[in-house]
């Protein structure tokens, strides 16, 4: 009698495990199977809700800040956002680069390198956190300087980054795993995540900055903190086998090869942030020399209106990036065909819709941060001045996640550099020199105008990879789809190129 309950126990252990395999294989291949229109919808939505209410989650912060403290306050934030830039491009390096190489591995049915890939992100998330800590305590202070800090707002800015630099390691892992995440196809967890935590973010960022009245400490309190909440969800998620992916102490070991692959498809999103903490610290140094730091936190609130407003348009990319890895590494090409058309259109259609509310209704969304008029009326002009060619923004961010998705790092690179670092930046720091403070707001809209242009001609050469029908079966064509190699004769199947 024993040995039949025994075993009758093990039956059904055996299949809760086969179940729970079943599950998991289907998260990734469902990517490969169901209607394009639906996976998109279904892992776009997510991504959008997720990036709207992160979005709201500064808005609210800078809300706070500006009526607790002052916008000199919001200056000092705005001054230190370069700091916390280079946390998120090293994240994003990670994260995204992990994604795409895990996305077509699991679509060419390789777990047990998605694994590895997997473990050795989580080695280099602890490593970056230790140089964020030591940074806190040794350079933390010169660094804001050289970004632009005057006395007046430094230690505004010290105030904030002390704690986020100590909680390098939240940060990093929850910006990480969330890229993996999506990249399994399992956008909602990653939307209800960011959701509880810029929820999270709000209540505690009211009670540390009003209740305790602490001013922006308060604030990076309440982000370390509500990172800290996620990344023990995250963790959970991985470690009791609801994810496609296993984490286990083996795959932790470093191996070069992983790392180096993961970081080179991961250098476009790198660059993209890295460019970005460069763009702010010249608009900074702009403003204050051609105006002052009543501009700087102008700034501030502008530039949150901004994120709110793309993040659609973030979503779309994100949405679409496990669809295109995912079929890619399948050899699905008419999937990945129709799913970059379906991106295409929706992101120039809610690039449209940003155009048309940004210029009707910008002292509306100023008169949220602040009462003062003189904020509400320049915020208002620079509002209408940076969206002026807002219609064109869609069309660069999608072909950004398209090939990256793909693997084609050097493509993703220079596009995701084209915005900021070759268009942007020069143009901040000629046009000010004959325009004034108005010379910052226009290199907006010309570096979109000119990176959406780059976009169409980078998309069109690139038509026979993208575009193509024929569709392949993984067992007989598929090879080791790790980044796709420069010297892929472009319109071939992938593996006649690497035999040949």
């Amino acid at each position: 009698m024993a040995r039949i309950i025994i075993m009758k126990f093990i039956r059904i252990d055996i299949e809760k495990e086969r179940k729970k395999e079943m599950q998991q294989k289907y998260q990734s291949e469902r990517l490969g199977i169901e209607p394009i229109p639906k996976l998109l919808k279904n892992l776009s939505v997510p991504a959008m809700v997720g990036m709207f209410v992160m979005a709201l989650y500064n808005i609210v912060d800078t809300i706070f800040i500006s009526y607790a403290v002052g916008i000199s306050a919001v200056a000092g934030l705005t001054i230190s956002f370069p700091v916390i830039m280079i946390i998120m491009a090293v994240s994003v390096a990670m994260g995204m680069g992990g994604a795409s190489v895990i996305s077509r591995l699991l679509g060419a049915q390789k777990e047990k390198e998605a694994n590895q890939v997997f473990g050795n992100i989580i080695t280099m998330i602890i490593f970056v956190s230790i140089i964020g800590a030591i940074a806190a305590f040794t350079i933390l202070e010169p660094m804001l300087i050289l970004f632009g800090a005057t006395p007046d707002i430094l230690g505004y800015s010290v105030d904030y980054m002390f704690p986020i630099l100590l909680g390098t390691f939240l940060f990093s892992f929850g910006f990480a795993t969330n890229a993996i995440v999506r990249s399994e196809g399992n956008a909602k967890l990653s939307m209800n995540i960011m959701i509880i935590s810029s929820v999270l973010n709000i209540i505690l960022d009211a009670i540390f900055i009003f209740g305790f009245n602490m001013g922006v400490r308060g604030a990076a309190y309440a982000s370390v903190l509500s990172q800290g909440v996620i990344s023990v969800i995250f963790l959970h998620y991985f470690l009791t086998g609801k994810s496609s992916l296993s984490l286990r102490i083996a795959d932790l070991a470093p191996k070069y090869k992983i790392i180096k692959e993961v970081f080179a498809i991961g250098l476009p999103g790198f660059m993209q942030q890295a460019a970005g903490g460069i763009m702010v610290v010249s608009i900074n140094t702009m403003l204050i020399r051609f105006g002052s730091e009543f501009h700087v936190g102008l700034f501030g609130i502008v530039q949150r209106i901004s994120m709110f407003m793309l993040m659609p348009l973030v979503g779309i990319m994100q949405g679409m990036q496990p669809l295109v890895g995912y079929n890619f590494g399948a050899n699905k090409f008419t999937r990945l065909k129709e799913t970059v058309w379906i991106g295409l259109k929706v992101s120039t259609l809610l690039s449209t819709i940003i155009f048309i509310i940004m210029m009707i209704f910008p002292k509306y969304f100023m008169m949220i941060f602040t009462s003062d008029a003189e904020v509400i009326k320049s915020g208002t002009d620079a509002i209408r001045i940076l969206f002026a060619t807002a219609f064109f923004i869609g069309v660069p961010v999608v072909c950004g996640g398209i090939f990256q998705a793909l693997g084609k790092v050097k493509l993703a690179l220079i596009l995701s550099m084209s915005r900021q670092l070759l268009f942007l930046i020069p143009l901040v720091l000629i046009l000010p020199h004959f325009f004034g403070v108005n010379g910052v707001w226009m290199a907006f809209p010309i570096s979109d105008a000119l990176s959406f242009g780059l976009a169409a001609f980078l998309l069109y050469r690139n038509r026979d990879l993208i575009l193509r029908d024929d569709d392949l079966t993984v067992e007989t064509e598929t090879e080791a789809l790790l980044p796709v190699k420069e010297n892929t004769v472009i319109g071939e199947p992938l593996a006649k190129s690497s035999e040949a």
